[in-house]
């Protein structure tokens, strides 16, 4: 049973569908974080660059996930934006050793936060910071630091350390997003109630 299969136990949801966008810089391990989350007899045994987008689709009996796999090379992270407005959460993924593009992984964050379909939205976020097996490893408590993350104060967030080749890391922070998950749905029913 692949982790998203398990959040989607977890979340007890019927028929809901959830859009999550994976963003981050390239070779910060989106697709292999998504590899990762997808049932095991369905994960890729080679990761290749992703060029523009994939989009990858999981089903149970009570959720359906679609999970926006998007480049991060420079010259397609314009495509993030048209997938902000109908994203449920995001998925942000920093490769915790490239210490000389953490001000690039900044900036790219501070223009997804301050885009007008993800500004007026309560959207979860969840930053993986991934590698943390390399020795240049920075921690997730530098990572968050160096992101400035204490400064999101209008939408829930989370940092978790991670190492997607191992999947390490990933369960906390797909628990944590489930629950922000669960908590969004039950907020928007009681409001139409």
């Amino acid at each position: 049973m692949g982790l998203l299969d398990k959040l989607s136990g977890w979340l007890g949801l019927r028929k809901k569908e959830v859009n999550v966008l994976c963003l981050g810089l390239d070779n910060s391990g989106k697709t292999t974080i998504i590899n990762q989350l997808k049932p095991a007899n369905t994960q890729t045994q080679e990761i290749v660059p992703t060029i523009g987008f994939n989009i990858e689709k999981f089903k149970n009996s009570s959720l359906s996930f679609t999970v926006f796999d998007m480049s991060g090379q420079s010259r397609y992270r314009n495509l993030w934006e048209h997938y902000y407005k109908a994203s449920h959460a995001i998925i942000f993924v920093i490769d915790s050793g490239d210490k000389l593009r953490m001000v690039v992984a900044k900036e790219e964050l501070e223009i997804l936060l301050n885009h007008e379909d993800i500004r007026c939205k309560r959207v979860p976020v969840l930053f993986f910071a991934n590698k943390m097996d390399l020795d240049s490893a920075m921690s997730s408590v530098k990572v968050s630091q160096m992101l400035s993350l204490e400064n999101i104060k209008d939408k829930p967030w989370h940092i978790c350390a991670s190492n997607a080749i191992k999947g390490e890391g990933l369960q906390e922070g797909l628990e944590w997003l489930q629950e922000q998950i669960r908590q969004s749905y039950q907020n928007n029913e009681q409001m139409t109630d």
